[in-house]
């Protein structure tokens, strides 16, 4: 009896330990090619979506009029294209990044749902303004005001239908450049 609590004891002890020298010495996948680890999804996917679900905004105080749809494309623009592209063009390195940056203005295959539209603007303005770890997804909070984060995600949640003309064209430019320092006079 006291062999069997031993090995047990034993076994418990020792399974921590491997995975921590696996962690410390081995060769962990840490780099974007590298495959998931086992229930990596599984493991992040769950709570991750159990906590917007039980934090996200219910209420959206922000109408999805042109004004608030013109302001978000501006701010997408500037701040979320680079990962997520734009209308009709794709981020050229979003779709390489661990996990893959999802590009918003492309239609999911067999639906009409484009980008995030299928999502309620809560969903959407929980993951600007707090971030996904592990995602490369930032959090806006300090970088953008509640309004901003509302526009943008409202606007995300019409991606899937007809926009005031205004955003369309913001959404079609290039993300915007600084603009040049003045000139300096001799």
């Amino acid at each position: 009896m006291g062999r069997i609590l031993f090995g047990i004891i034993l076994g418990v002890l020792m399974v921590p330990l491997a995975l921590a020298g696996w962690l410390r010495w081995g060769h962990p996948p840490v780099a974007v090619a590298d495959p998931s680890l086992p229930f990596e999804r599984q493991i992040t996917h769950g709570p991750l979506n159990e906590r917007i679900d039980s934090e996200m905004p219910k209420v959206v105080p922000v109408e999805a009029n042109e004004e608030n749809l013109v302001a978000g494309a501006r701010i997408y623009r500037d701040d979320c294209a680079a990962c997520h592209g734009v209308h009709g063009k794709p981020s050229p390195f979003g779709g390489h990044m661990f996990p893959g940056a999802p590009q918003l203005w492309e239609q999911h295959r067999n639906s009409t749902v484009v980008g995030v539209s299928d999502d309620a603007p809560g969903e959407t303005f929980w993951k600007v303004d707090n971030g996904i770890r592990l995602s490369g997804m930032p959090a806006f909070r300090d970088v953008l005001s509640q309004t901003q984060i509302w526009q943008v995600s409202v606007l995300l949640a019409n991606a899937d239908k007809p926009l005031p003309p205004a955003a369309l064209q913001i959404l079609k430019d290039e993300p915007a450049m600084p603009a040049p320092a003045p000139a300096s006079k001799p």
